[in-house]
């Protein structure tokens, strides 16, 4: 396999989805979601998951499921709790440039809604200040290249920045 691909992490409503499609298409690459290839091989939504085997039960189902995917020329965009995975964080770095798109608390903050219709992996009474706290650190471990998504106003000064990176 090829390290032909190009892995993207950060918090829920960072964009990474958004930004995955857009970027798939400009370099002719094609792009996967995990989180629908969890809920694909499970037969479940990710906040099912998350209910029936509780928190650490779905991360070890993420695990499992994004340490198993295998493509070419890809953009990959994880799911947020994708970092809780070392085995899966081993495979994507291994695979293919791993981006962190990184954005401030209070940008986060505006742009999420209902966290557990989400699927966002939390653990009981965590807030998202104390998640995104836990998670940063995680981010900046596994990436190859960080993004800083501020100043930037749409997701194609995002995609600008990133390109440029990788270039």
């Amino acid at each position: 396999m090829k390290k032909n691909n190009i892995i993207l992490i950060g918090m829920p409503g960072v964009g990474k989805s958004s930004v995955g499609v857009i970027l798939a298409k400009i370099l002719g690459y094609r792009f996967l979601d995990s989180d629908l290839v969890i809920q694909e091989k499970e037969g479940k939504l990710l906040h099912e998951i998350i209910s029936e085997r509780g928190l650490e039960g779905f991360i070890s189902v993420e695990n499992r499921i994004n340490a198993s995917i295998e493509c070419e020329k890809c953009i990959v965009a994880t799911g947020g709790s994708a970092v809780y995975g070392h085995d899966a964080m081993e495979h994507f770095k291994e695979i293919g440039a791993v981006v962190y798109l990184k954005s401030d608390y209070e940008t986060i903050a505006n742009r999420l809604g209902d966290l557990a219709a989400r699927g966002v992996a939390m653990k009981e009474g965590q807030t998202l200040k104390d998640l995104y706290e836990e998670r940063v650190p995680l981010y900046e471990k596994y990436a190859d290249i960080i993004v800083d998504e501020s100043g930037c106003s749409s997701v194609r000064e995002t995609i600008s920045k990133l390109l440029e990176k990788i270039k």
